[in-house]
Parts: C-alpha cells; structure tokens; sequence
C-alpha cells in the first residue's frame, strides 16, 4: 500500500522528483555516501555559524526584484548557516522519498515514543 502523502511526505517526494530530473537518481546510491553527504552539510552549517555568515532576508527581498532572485539569493542566502541547514534536511528528504520512507509516519511514531521516556531520556545530557 503507498504511503498517504502529505506534509514532509510531499516535500520529501518534490525534492525527489527535482533530484531525478538533475540526474541524481540515474543509478544506484551508496546509502554511507549520502550520509555522510548530509553530514558534510551540518559541518558547513558550523563553519557558517562560525564566521557569523546569517542568511538576510531583508536585503534577499529588496534585490530579488531589482537584480534577480538567483543573484540576491547568492549575495545574501547562500552559504549561510541557513542555508545548510536546508541543504542537510533536503538531503536527507530526498534521500528517504528515494528509499520510500514514510517519514511522517516515522516521526509521529519516533515522538510519541519519545513523549514516554525520562527526563533528558535517562543520561546526563
């Protein structure tokens, strides 16, 4: 039975989708490689975070209309400690939508389950 979707689902299947078309999907992937893909996506999310580098919503807007969307994008998104995040969590969609699970079904389960465990799950931190 395929799975409802809906929310993270959708998104999950739209990057997907986006991630065949750029060729992503032409043969088979290295489960560890896309792992440690979205884990080199939460270094540069360090590094961002490091150096201050903040995405700037306000200025994106002003320039998206007076240069373009990609330029203003560049000069005030990308690279950002935003932006990695995002990159890390699209990985990490696509890479679920592409091995067919159900990640809202997943963490509503993984949530409820962790609602009945102790405090800090029983460890020290």
């Amino acid at each position: 039975m395929e799975p409802k979707l809906s929310g993270i689902n959708t998104l999950a299947l739209s990057i997907f989708e986006i991630n065949k078309e750029k060729g992503f999907w032409d043969k088979e992937r290295n489960i560890g490689e896309m792992l440690m893909l979205v884990t080199s996506e939460l270094g540069e999310a360090m590094e961002a975070h490091r150096k201050g580098k903040f995405a700037n919503w306000e200025n994106f807007e002003k320039d998206k209309f007076n240069i373009n969307e990609n330029s203003a994008f560049q000069n005030h998104i990308k690279d950002s400690f935003e932006d990695e995040i995002a990159d890390a969590v699209i990985r990490l969609l696509d890479m679920s939508a592409g091995l067919g699970i159900n990640l809202e079904k997943q963490i509503e389960a993984k949530i409820n389950y962790n609602k009945t465990r102790e405090k800090l799950h029983g460890k020290k931190y």
